[in-house]
Order: C-alpha cells, then structure tokens, then sequence
C-alpha cells in the first residue's frame, strides 16, 4: 500500500483534525507496536513544522526505551525521574515545556531542542510509553498542539487493543 501524506490546512483545529484522519488511515487494520509507532512517527515529523524530533519511547518495567521515531539519534534508555519523558511517564500526564532549558533535570539528546512536548501512553491505566515531539522553536507547543498530539497517541494506543 502507498500513502502519502495531503498537506494540512485550515485553523489549527482543523490541522489536528486532518492529521488524525491520515493517521486514522495508516493505521487502519494493523495493530503491531512498531509498525505503527514508524509510521506516526514519520507522519507526525513531515507533517508539522518546526519539529527535530518526534518518536516513541516504550516503557519495558524499568525505564523508557528508544522506539521508532525521526530525526537525529536519540537517547537510548530514560529513567523515569529523568528529563521531560521521564516526567511525562511517571505523572501520567502530558508535558508541554516550552523551553526545555529551564526544565529540571532536562535530558538534552539533541542540543538543538527547545520546547518539548510528552504524551504518555496508557494501555488499560498501564504505562506502554510515550509519544515525544521536540522543536528548536521556544514556545512552539501550545494546549492545540496538546490536544492535537494526545489525539494522535489515543489512535495508536487504539490500535493496540486490536492486538490485546
């Protein structure tokens, strides 16, 4: 199957609802982890601007670990009281950082990242991982942004219930 991404337009909103529409589509039928998470991940990179990184990491009953994703190499392992993917991980709740720089404990795995944006994933109230967006653009995440991305992980998380 081929599939290319249709460009966004429209409000922000209308951006979000468009992406989750293409991920919808991508998903549709599969429920392997890893699959899925390549390929959201390659949709979620070239579809939004001012991204240099956006990809998994999966929780394996100890710290994060580096799954698909795009952009540079990334930190391998995470600790869950490290950085903003350990935060995000550990609370279980979304992160938006707007400067990374002023974020304790901050894990740079790419210098050029500024803001930061963590959605955890939760499979039945258990911890599967998260979905990690950095930008060199301070303040490039805002609550769209928020609300956008968790809808986007809440399809991948979906997906693997196919597979539960």
């Amino acid at each position: 199957m081929s599939f290319a991404s249709i460009p966004l337009s429209g409000s922000k909103p209308e951006q979000y609802a468009q992406l989750a529409a293409q991920a919808e589509a991508l998903l549709a039928g599969e429920c392997d982890r890893i699959a899925n998470a390549a390929n959201l991940s390659a949709l979620v990179y070239h579809a939004l601007p001012d991204l240099n990184w956006a990809g998994f990491y999966f929780f394996d009953g100890t710290e994060l670990v580096v799954g698909p994703f795009q952009g540079l190499p990334a930190c391998v392992r995470i600790p869950l009281d490290k950085g903003v993917c350990g935060a995000a991980a550990t609370t279980r709740q979304t992160q938006c950082i707007a400067d990374v720089h002023d974020f304790p404990g901050h894990i740079a795995c790419d210098a050029a990242s500024r803001s930061e944006l963590v959605v955890p994933l939760l499979l039945d109230d258990a911890l599967i991982g998260v979905l990690d967006l950095d930008s060199p653009v301070p303040g490039r995440f805002d609550v769209e942004d928020q609300a956008g991305i968790e809808t986007i992980a809440a399809l991948f998380v979906r997906s693997l219930r196919r597979n539960a």
